[in-house]
């Protein structure tokens, strides 16, 4: 019957047309709504198994669970706003501060609280879960024209009850960030240029990413030009994706400048996310280098594993080509269409150059939630159920692990 309520057959009979009977925002909202209720047991179970041990101790609640770990920090930016003496250890190092995260989500956040009665941690989880329904809503439509309606409804049920379900209503910058993100590649779709000029600034202040947005409309460009025969690129559209792109390079480098302005540290915002990244592998980094992130983090996790470190950069490579292949050869991914499947490869490229990966890069895969609908084109009930099951299944690992067991730097949320 969930299969049925989720297919594109307008032929069924009513009972078992379901979701499809219904308006897009509202089946997005019967969708969702089920999905945070699951999520939020999932929480009161984690925070009464939640002991002395774990970062949020033996008196956990749904509240704290919520407001751990990054949105501690966010609300640091709200309240407090960023430090203008970076904050250093006793051998001179720069420490974790805020200015590793983005001003958009806590100013807005801190608007809400206005409203609400100064309670900030209600405003935050209150706009997380407002936005994530956004998000799934114009991730339905997004999808919708390449691969159906029904299968459409199924990539939102997916999202919805994934892995890191429980961001869309936790203190973070994620569900506010696929929103604008899903608008900016709904409109690249329409080519409706005008509003990404406004979106493209909400991406990069709302959280790091909006550079690999630069290549993807760097990418977008050539192969609109490439087929510009059998597809016109008009030049007013050529010059629009010119400027766009000259726009997110500049926003996406503009927050190092305005952190350098403040502290009077040029690498003020390089130092500080690198901090993050000394807690795994020391002082001696010798500073940021693009793909070095991957490199260390490769070696260094099949050292913990026991395992030569040869394998790791083995693994690295075998799991980049075959990532390639997917994007270019699966043929549920093709049919998403060039936008997002550049897009899937751009922000890939962007995670490669700059990121450490550990434990939070399952939160960091996040933008690429548009794949959901080639996990949801196989239409067979037992393969759409079963992805659904694991999804739930991955949260309530995730939540456990990281928010009721979490008590180290190898379970960041």
């Amino acid at each position: 019957m969930a299969e049925r309520a989720l297919t594109s057959d307008a032929a069924a009979p009513a009972p078992e047309r379901g979701l499809l009977a219904l308006r897009p925002a509202l089946a997005v909202a019967v969708l969702y709504a089920g999905a945070r209720i699951i999520t939020t047991l999932f929480l009161i179970i984690a925070a009464g198994l939640s002991g002395p041990t774990s970062r949020f101790g033996a008196d956990a609640t749904l509240g704290t669970l919520s407001m751990g770990w990054d949105a501690q920090w966010y609300w640091v930016v709200a309240t407090s706003g960023y430090p203008t003496d970076l904050p250093l250890d006793d051998a001179g190092t720069v420490t974790n501060n805020a200015w590793a995260f983005m001003p958009v989500y806590p100013a807005l956040s801190r608007a809400l609280s206005v409203v609400l009665g100064g309670q900030y941690p209600l405003a935050a989880v209150m706009l997380a879960i407002v936005a994530g329904y956004f998000a799934c809503l114009v991730l339905f439509h997004l999808l919708r024209e390449r691969i159906g309606k029904g299968t459409a409804l199924w990539a939102v049920a997916l999202l919805a009850a994934s892995p890191l379900g429980a961001i869309f209503q936790m203190g973070y910058a994620e569900s506010l960030f696929l929103l604008w993100l899903f608008l900016a590649l709904w409109l690249l779709v329409q080519r409706r240029f005008g509003w990404l000029y406004l979106l493209i600034p909400l991406m990069g202040y709302t959280r790091p990413g909006v550079l690999a947005f630069a290549l993807l409309l760097g990418l977008y460009g050539i192969r609109r030009w490439w087929r510009r025969r059998a597809d016109p690129l008009p030049a007013p559209e050529a010059v629009h994706i010119v400027l766009l792109g000259l726009l997110a390079v500049l926003i996406g480098f503009s927050w190092q400048v305005i952190a350098g302005y403040v502290t009077g540290d040029p690498s003020a915002y390089l130092e500080t996310e690198l901090s993050w990244r000394r807690g795994w592998i020391g002082e001696g980094d010798g500073g940021f280098v693009p793909l070095s992130g991957f490199v260390q983090a490769a070696a260094l996790w099949f050292r913990l594993w026991g395992l030569p470190e040869v394998l790791g950069y083995v693994a690295l490579g075998a799991a980049v080509l075959a990532l390639a292949a997917l994007l270019l050869f699966e043929p549920h991914v093709r049919r998403l269409g060039p936008e997002v499947r550049l897009w899937s490869a751009s922000y890939l490229v962007y995670l490669l150059l700059v990121f450490f990966p550990q434990s939070s890069i399952f939160r960091l895969l996040l933008p690429l939630a548009p794949l959901y609908g080639a996990i949801a084109g196989p239409r067979h009930p037992a393969w759409r159920l079963g992805m659904l099951g694991l999804g739930l299944l991955g949260q309530w690992w995730w939540i456990y692990e990281m928010l009721a067991l979490g008590n180290s730097y190898t379970q960041i949320p």
